[in-house]
């Protein structure tokens, strides 16, 4: 549950990476919000709740700015290809994958790998077979 607090911590930083997970818990807990505000909004035709909506986009937007930026920083991007939404067409659906590839498993410009390196893979131990007992008889 921290991660999705994490870029309102970090809510003007623009360096460094952030993981998928944390990207995405924190649209999580940006958006249904967000979809709640405007079915309220919508239903009950009420100015203020379009103030309130209007006023939470205006919060949460920057942190959300900063937190898409730093996510295509772990995927080796630069943070200007957000702009792809703005100037062209298809640039949001561009940009979506974007923010869903995978993390570099290295180090890059932006910082070292957030992501923890993968354990290796349990081996158990076998004797060799000229130290294993053989039953009498055998």
């Amino acid at each position: 549950m921290g991660l999705c607090f994490l870029p309102f911590r970090k809510y003007a930083d623009f360096t460094g990476r952030a993981r998928r997970r944390e990207f995405w818990s924190f649209m999580l807990l940006t958006l249904v919000p967000a979809a709640a505000l405007v079915a309220a909004a919508l239903s009950s035709g009420s100015d203020a709740v379009w103030f309130a909506f209007t006023s939470y986009l205006l919060v949460t937007f920057l942190p959300s700015l900063a937190v898409s930026v730093r996510r295509l920083h772990d995927a080796g991007r630069s943070g200007w290809w957000w702009l792809l939404v703005g100037f062209f067409p298809f640039g949001g659906v561009v940009l979506l994958v974007f923010l869903l590839l995978d993390s570099e498993a290295r180090d890059n410009d932006h910082g070292p790998c957030p992501k923890p390196a993968p354990l290796p893979p349990h081996r158990v131990a076998v004797p060799p077979a000229s130290s294993v007992p053989r039953a009498e008889g055998a």
